[in-house]
């Protein structure tokens, strides 16, 4: 059971969340911190100050104001607590504090909780990389009318989002009210429409010669808020140091979520070949020229001027790069080549594997404990891909799916 704290408990968004814990079994919370302690009867003992909290936790969440953020990180520095900061209206001073606590302690800031606003972020910087500047770029939020601080947390974040695709070439420009220039190319529209009950409504427009492409996420109720932050409160319990996101969180959970194998490919490794930039050049340049598509590539480092170089081909091209390899040991005579064909391909994708350390070492250890031996590796930062017997397919497959739970 996580024990937490939240601090802003008697404002909305702390009452849904008390609400959200009290439904979820792997949370607790131990205490509360508000302003006005009395203002709403709680199930568990709210304080006016952070000071007065007698209960131990392993994480303290908050969602107050951002005028509460120095004594805030004064506390989780002095209590070595993580801290989940889900509070907007965060000047550019307070976000330099938080990121300097972060190396004494774990903090995690999002602009916004939801999983729909954190995808939709990919989501627009796809297009925005696709669309360039053909297409003038408008975002306009929508809150209730209780709502302090405009533009919006999140709008600035899908500003931003989108701006990293321009290399933050771009300017922000607020509204248009008293403004006779014509609109820039270089800028990005952000507005703020405050009215009623609406939980919250995010709109990124692109708009071009005669079309428009409008990507919107709309929150009917806080509660989807509620929910992310018990996530990532979940998630930061036990971190030490460093500044997290919900990007951290939602990859957590996809460390690997795809396997496959292919057993068309074949294996060579050309032994003792000498370590000439050249001769590696002509060599992979003569496989292209045949048509031939490689595929993993793997190189030792150079020993006495030689190296071990492995690759993986079609199963069809085989004999053509036989005869290719022939003609460099023609004048590299000590050259040995290796041929494997009773190969399996295995590869491992997962887009939580960037951010995460020891999925490899866990496959490893998978494959290991199956008396699995590998013969080739090669990895990007989402994907691992392994040369295997063929023998071994079935039970390697079924040893990563039950251990990754895929």
């Amino acid at each position: 059971m996580i024990k937490l704290i939240l601090h802003g408990c008697n404002g909305k968004m702390g009452r849904v969340i008390a609400s959200a814990a009290a439904a979820d079994k792997e949370i607790e919370i131990v205490a509360g911190v508000d302003r006005y302690p009395g203002s709403h009867k709680s199930p568990f003992p709210v304080y006016q100050d952070l000071s007065l909290v007698k209960e131990k936790a392993d994480v303290i969440l908050d969602f107050s104001v951002s005028a509460a953020l120095p004594r805030l990180l004064e506390f989780v520095d002095q209590a070595s607590i993580p801290l989940v900061i889900a509070t907007t209206g965060l000047s550019a001073s307070d976000l330099e504090q938080i990121e300097k606590q972060s190396k004494k302690t774990a903090v995690f800031r999002a602009a916004n909780l939801s999983v729909g606003i954190n995808l939709m972020y990919e989501l627009i910087q796809r297009a925005a990389a696709v669309l360039g500047d053909r297409f003038d770029i408008e975002i306009v939020e929508k809150h209730h009318n209780q709502k302090i601080d405009a533009p919006s947390g999140t709008a600035y974040a899908l500003a931003d989002a989108v701006n990293q695709v321009f290399l933050r070439s771009k300017h922000y420009s607020y509204g248009r009210h008293s403004k006779n220039d014509k609109r820039s190319i270089n800028e990005i529209g952000i507005h703020a429409v405050r009215g009623g009950t609406i939980a919250g409504e995010h709109t990124v427009m692109f708009a071009g010669q005669d079309e428009i492409l409008e990507v919107t996420h709309s929150a009917h109720s806080r509660q989807v808020f509620a929910l992310g932050a018990l996530t990532a409160a979940k998630y930061m319990a036990g971190k030490q140091t460093g500044l997290y996101d919900m990007t951290d969180v939602l990859l957590d959970k996809d460390a690997v979520t795809h396997i496959y194998t292919n057993n068309e490919q074949v294996m060579v490794t050309v032994n003792r070949l000498p370590y000439k930039p050249v001769l590696i050049a002509e060599l992979f340049g003569s496989l292209a020229k045949q048509g031939i598509n490689i595929d993993m590539i793997s190189q030792t480092a150079p020993v006495d001027d030689h190296i071990n170089l492995s690759f993986t081909l079609p199963g069809q091209n085989l004999k053509q790069a036989v005869d290719t390899i022939a003609e460099v040991e023609t004048s590299n005579p000590e050259i040995q080549t290796d041929v494997f064909e009773n190969i399996t391909q295995l590869s491992v994708e997962g887009p939580g594997m960037e951010r995460q350390s020891g999925v490899a070492a866990r496959v490893f250890e998978v494959l290991a404990k199956q008396g699995i031996g590998i013969k080739l590796i090669t990895t990007s930062e989402t994907k691992i891909s392994l040369v295997i017997p063929r023998r071994d397919e079935k039970a390697a497959s079924e040893a990563i799916i039950a251990a990754f739970r895929l």
